[in-house]
């Protein structure tokens, strides 16, 4: 054992180990469903199946289909049909994406290390295709086969309750016309939560609901996955502040002007405000499964790297917004 690691920690680190092997298998598992699940377009519309495919299944972390399997899976659900439901997730996030960039929106030009969709093929086929992918992922969830009628038409209310105005639709309206004003932390955290949250929060519940889970679990998933949303959405501020858009797969710099947290307490606070984040998410999944749950692992392997980045990256940069200070545009 190296020196300096306790036996505890060598543990760790070997289930760490094993975890991304595992993970690497599962994202191949759920690649290859997407591109079985992505509907055939109709003759001569070649052009709309290729943005579709290329929205939906660009490179990713797949981590929110890999949080709907893992819940699924811990609670003793069927893997197939975790696997749907988490593709159905997975392409609701690609939608939010492709919209996320329009230049009505972020007027983003690169996404996932690729040209964003409305780049490589046009504003009018990325809306279409956001339609296209919305409404994929409820016809998947609809007919998972294998899971009964009930936790089908849960499975639809959940994911649609994270989408609407109560989800990601008021959290992005709240960033779009809020974003350039002054705004106290808790009005930000909480568009946050809407954002970025929401749709964390679908992906475990509904790996619950696969699972049959009691309520008391499904109130303890979405309590993980709130504290996880937060934690996520102020690491996504920090690597706006990368300093290739290479090392992030996507543009940087799209946060300058806007009030966020980051912004607000600085870079190091943020670091630590995000870590306390993740302790509480550690906390809500040890009162589910357990000390070892997959999903503790998995969290470790998301952020661990990411956080190192974000230390790298600062350079004279940890400065946090003078109260009283006016947000310019963009």
């Amino acid at each position: 054992m190296p020196d300096g690691v306790t036996c505890d920690e060598s543990e760790r680190l070997g289930m760490t180990a094993d975890l991304k092997s595992s993970l690497d298998v599962y994202r191949r598992r759920i690649d290859l469903r997407l591109g079985a699940l992505l509907p055939d377009v109709l003759p001569g519309q070649s052009a709309l199946g290729d943005a579709l495919h290329d929205s939906v299944l660009a490179p990713g972390k797949r981590l929110r289909p890999l949080m709907t399997l893992i819940a699924a899976e811990d609670l003793g659900g069927a893997t197939a049909a975790a696997i749907d439901a988490g593709c159905a997730v997975e392409m609701i996030h690609a939608a939010s994406l492709v919209l996320d960039d329009l230049p009505c929106m972020d007027n983003a030009t690169l996404r996932r290390g690729l040209p964003a969709v409305h780049i490589g093929h046009g504003e009018d086929v990325a809306v279409l295709v956001s339609v296209a992918a919305l409404s994929r992922a409820y016809q998947v969830l609809a007919q998972i086969e294998g899971l009964a009628a009930e936790a089908r038409i849960e499975c639809v209310a959940v994911l649609s309750g994270a989408v609407g105005v109560a989800g990601l639709v008021g959290g992005q309206f709240e960033d779009l016309r809020g974003g350039r004003m002054l705004r106290p932390m808790a009005e930000i955290a909480a568009a946050n939560g809407l954002k970025t949250g929401s749709l964390f929060s679908a992906s475990v519940e509904i790996g619950g609901v696969v699972a049959g889970a009691q309520a008391a679990t499904r109130v303890r998933l979405r309590r993980f996955a709130d504290e996880l949303g937060h934690a996520f959405q102020l690491l996504d501020d920090l690597l706006d502040g990368a300093k290739s858009p290479v090392a992030i797969g996507k543009d940087i710099g799209q946060d300058v002007g806007k009030s966020t947290i980051v912004s607000l307490i600085g870079r190091t606070s943020a670091r630590r405000r995000i870590e306390r984040h993740i302790e509480a998410a550690h906390e809500s999944l040890t009162d589910i499964f357990g000390a070892r749950s997959r999903l503790h692992g998995l969290i470790e392997i998301i952020f661990d790297q990411a956080m190192r980045a974000t230390v790298e990256d600062d350079s004279g940069q940890d400065k946090a917004l003078p109260l009283g200070q006016e947000i310019g545009a963009r």
